[in-house]
């Protein structure tokens, strides 16, 4: 089998952090995010990888590489400009010659990929989707299937009355199974979308269509700020499943600090007496001074934290500079570079 990633977006929900690092490499507890999509395809037994690229591909390519030390072989398609979710699949159509997993790269799950992948083989589908519960359907389009798994209809945003007769609460959660033969209903090089376009298109023409609907794997779209914080905080209070989180950094950390057992500390950080850290994502060499307190945040890389600053549920950007008693309030984020002066309160 073959899997594809789709990583081409500007990433513009997620800005500013996604101004000089392009959003599938964002850190993500100091490891690019990437690599959990990796790990998970790697597990299922999935090696041949192709990344669908547009927006900065230099820089996801000279960071990951061409997968040897991640134990697959990762390939690299760029987009001329950006063809929607089935055009990109189309457009790297030539590494494409077997059952193919189509991800989009904003998907933080943990899903047993095999047991979706066995599901797809059995029903003898032509195209499967992932689909996860969510307890607010008024939010998203939704996707009703029957007591076959056969995907009905594909519905919008619900209101009113239709809210009330809802016979599901199942999205589409960007994840999807499909054999080669779903690139004839592509045009070549057009923007086309897998939601609005292919998937309609397999409804009216009756093909082999399934849901696969997840049940108590973690699933969330990291690809706006608030989620992406959440999405730590989940990780390190363990509600994500098969993933490990990198604790063996070394860091120069004073005895006299508070650093809770969640926290992540990243390598080469200078951390001085009377820190408190709870909760929270340090990135590689971050220096924090006497008596900052921060919680329920991530701290990118190379960033300066100065003496009784406190950060609280918050992210901030890689080389930041926080000034001597400044405080940074929850639901903020700074982008790189930022710098906030003493006595600063955001």
């Amino acid at each position: 089998m073959q899997a594809i990633i789709l990583a081409g977006g500007k990433g513009t929900r997620l800005r500013p952090l996604t101004v000089y690092t392009p959003k599938p490499i964002v850190p993500f507890a100091n490891r690019p995010f990437l690599l959990y999509q990796i790990d998970l395809l790697k597990r299922a037994g999935i090696t041949d990888i192709t990344l669908s690229l547009n927006y900065q591909p230099d820089k996801i390519e000279h960071q990951l590489g061409y997968g040897p030390e991640f134990g697959v072989e990762l390939k690299y398609v760029t987009e001329p400009s950006p063809m929607g979710t089935g055009g990109a699949y189309k457009y790297a159509s030539n590494a494409i010659t077997d059952t193919t997993v189509v991800f989009n790269g904003d998907i933080l799950t943990d899903l047993d990929l095999a047991r979706a992948i066995e599901f797809h083989r059995a029903k003898k589908a032509e195209a499967t989707i992932v689909l996860t519960p969510v307890e607010n359907p008024s939010a998203y389009g939704l996707v009703d299937s029957d007591e076959e798994d056969r995907v009905l209809r594909f519905l919008e945003k619900p209101k009113g009355e239709e809210l009330e007769s809802l016979t599901t609460n199942n999205i589409n959660a960007g994840i999807y199974i499909l054999e080669p033969g779903i690139l004839d209903l592509i045009p070549e090089n057009e923007n086309y979308s897998f939601e609005y376009d292919v998937f309609p298109s397999l409804l009216e023409k009756k093909k082999s269509f399934y849901a696969f609907v997840l049940e108590n794997e973690y699933w969330r779209d990291i690809g706006n700020p608030v989620n992406y914080l959440s999405a730590h905080l989940d990780l390190l209070k363990g509600d994500i499943t098969g993933f490990e989180i990198d604790r063996s950094g070394e860091s120069d950390i004073a005895t006299s600090t508070e650093i809770d057992r969640l926290s992540v500390i990243g390598e080469n950080c200078t951390i001085k007496p009377g820190v408190s850290i709870r909760n929270s994502v340090i990135g590689e060499g971050v220096h924090i001074e006497e008596k900052a307190q921060i919680e329920d945040s991530v701290i990118w890389a190379h960033t300066r934290i100065n003496s009784s600053a406190e950060i609280h549920g918050s992210i901030i950007g890689r080389g930041c500079y926080i000034g001597r008693n400044a405080v940074v309030s929850t639901g903020c984020v700074l982008g790189d570079k930022t710098s906030l002066t003493d006595y600063t309160k955001v």
